[in-house]
């Protein structure tokens, strides 16, 4: 049976088109429509329920080293109020899942996992923790929203001192009041444009999203769904689990290299992926050169061979195009290569371009 978020009920109300993901009734969008949703988050702002994240603490004198054994990327000289990305690998050197670490204290660590991998990321952490530290599942304790857009910043400074705002990448403040409600506040998302990820005990969910929907209305704010979601990740090509990477492909094949320090000392899945050797596949983008959409699992040709697969495809709305992101065969990664996508039968010219397809300053 689905799980229903703190803000299930708002959703509903705003006559939400609820659908199950990842064990949770979420809205997929609302009346106004996926198209709408995604252009006021690249005009405007938009506010996501992402509820169903899951939330993991670590705690303990050995954290930082549980860290650094359990996940790619090197968390040694990560300051306080920093938020860095990070990647959970098998012993083979396939991806377990991507996530994202925030450092709190020396000995106290926020770690944000995919809500469909919530209990496999949990059981695998704490199988492998070192003595000294002690991990705690508290998503069910919290509620998460993400602000996103460029009105994001002018929403949040009519509700917070301007020292409570997170003002770099990548960097949060806890213990943030916003109205009375104990928050985390990070400049973090998953839509290429600036914004916020905002963490609150689930009791003052409901609160929350009323607060920032009403005091972003004349920025122009709007609450959106799943799909602006992920046609805004995919205009921004930020690969998502299941899609660009799983437990048999290693984030050196699908270009998270910047997530993996082969200079540390050890880590869970090393061993694998030097054995695995040079990457073969890697990921590239999409853009049709023929009318027709690409969408995800679509056989990719050069001539007969077969070279790769699409692995998230739309038309998306701001570029107003169709582009994929897909995972090919090295030798035709390179910028124009013509290829030939199947698409549901019919055989479709398209041509690799550069990635990202888009980026604020663009």
């Amino acid at each position: 049976m689905e799980l229903k978020t703190p803000l299930y009920e708002e959703h509903v109300a705003l006559n939400g088109k609820i659908v199950p993901f990842a064990g949770y009734l979420l809205p997929v969008q609302y009346p106004t429509g996926v198209i709408k949703e995604h252009m006021a988050v690249r005009t405007a702002a938009g506010l996501f329920d992402v509820s169903h994240m899951g939330e993991i603490i670590f705690k303990g004198e050995t954290a930082l080293a549980s860290l650094n054994h359990i996940l790619t990327n090197d968390y040694t000289n990560m300051k306080v109020g920093k938020v860095r990305y990070g990647v959970m690998c098998n012993e083979s050197g396939g991806t377990i899942d991507d996530l994202i670490v925030y450092k709190f204290a020396e000995d106290y660590y926020f770690v944000v996992v995919n809500a469909s991998n919530r209990h496999k990321d949990f059981a695998h952490m704490k199988a492998n923790i070192l003595p000294g530290t002690e991990i705690e599942d508290i998503s069910d304790s919290l509620a998460q929203v993400a602000l996103q857009g460029p009105k994001a910043f002018a929403i949040m400074e009519k509700l917070l001192k301007e020292d409570d705002i997170p003002r770099k990448y990548y960097t949060a403040k806890e213990h943030v009041d916003l109205s009375g409600m104990d928050c985390i506040i990070s400049y973090t998302g998953y839509t290429g444009e600036s914004g916020f990820e905002i963490y609150t005990a689930k009791e003052n969910a409901v609160k929350l999203w009323r607060l920032l929907l009403e005091t972003g209305k004349d920025e122009g704010l709007i609450p959106c769904g799943l799909g602006a979601r992920d046609t805004l990740r995919l205009e921004a090509a930020m690969p998502l689990y299941g899609h660009e990477m799983d437990e048999d492909i290693s984030p050196l094949e699908t270009n998270l290299n910047f997530g993996v320090k082969m200079n540390k000392e050890e880590f869970i899945g090393k061993e694998g992926l030097l054995k695995r050797g040079e990457p073969k596949i890697t990921r590239v983008g999409l853009e049709m050169v023929d009318r027709g959409i690409m969408r995800e699992h679509q056989d990719l040709f050069v001539g007969e061979k077969k070279i790769g697969h699409t692995t998230s495809g739309t038309h998306c709305p701001y570029l107003n195009k169709a582009v994929a992101m897909a995972l090919v065969e090295k030798e035709y990664a390179t910028i124009g290569t013509e290829v030939t996508v199947d698409v549901r039968g019919r055989k479709l010219k398209a041509k690799v371009i550069e990635l990202p397809f888009y980026t604020r300053e663009k």
